[in-house]
């Protein structure tokens, strides 16, 4: 069994952090990972984007190759659409629906949530409403990685928001009590979705 994951957004939304905390859950089930990733301008929006490759056998390659991605997970609707080519005909795409809007020549937001919902495994949400919503600005990208989990047969959803935890236990217990709330509202979104 393998899963190839497509984590993209714009510097400072925490992709990367979403992909340590698939990375620290994926070690603890005994899994291999490779992960190539290929940061942008961050520091002013620029582009992040990185490929994480789960599997029950070994992995000979840390790039995921066009049309393969098992999933597209994305903090900006932009950014997922960018990587469209590289998901598999049976892919999930789990993204925010709410845009970053770094670039002046930014695409038309309704264009751009028509093309998306043209997909035909989407999962699209506000995480960063629902990160408002629940005074939680800062996890967004753990709202997001909540709604993904569902999705990510290799692991299970409790690994996973054990391994929030884990991630976010050096910067003490209401970060780690706030980041596994995240999780959870992102999971029972998906769950309310009844797909």
């Amino acid at each position: 069994m393998k899963t190839d994951i497509i984590l993209s957004g714009v510097g400072g939304q925490g992709i990367l952090s979403i992909a340590t905390i698939i990375g620290e859950a994926a070690t603890r089930m005994g899994l291999a990972l490779k992960q190539a990733e290929v940061h942008g301008m961050s520091q002013r929006g620029g582009d992040v984007q990185s490929n994480l490759r789960l599997s029950d056998r070994p992995i000979a390659s840390d790039l995921i190759a066009l049309g393969t991605a098992d999933m597209i997970i994305s903090l900006e609707p932009m950014e997922a659409l960018r990587y469209l080519p590289y998901l598999s005909e049976s892919g999930w795409i789990i993204t925010s629906s709410a845009p970053f809007k770094n670039i002046p020549n930014y695409p038309d937001e309704q264009a751009l949530a028509e093309e998306l919902k043209a997909q035909p495994h989407i999962v699209s949400l506000d995480v960063e409403q629902l990160a408002r919503e629940n005074q939680m600005q800062k996890s967004a990208n753990v709202i997001l990685l909540g709604a993904a989990a569902s999705f990510l047969k290799i692991l299970d959803a409790a690994t996973l928001r054990e391994s929030v935890g884990r991630i976010f236990a050096s910067k003490g217990e209401e970060v780690v009590s706030m980041n596994c709330r995240a999780f959870d509202i992102g999971h029972e979104y998906v769950k309310n979705l009844k797909l």
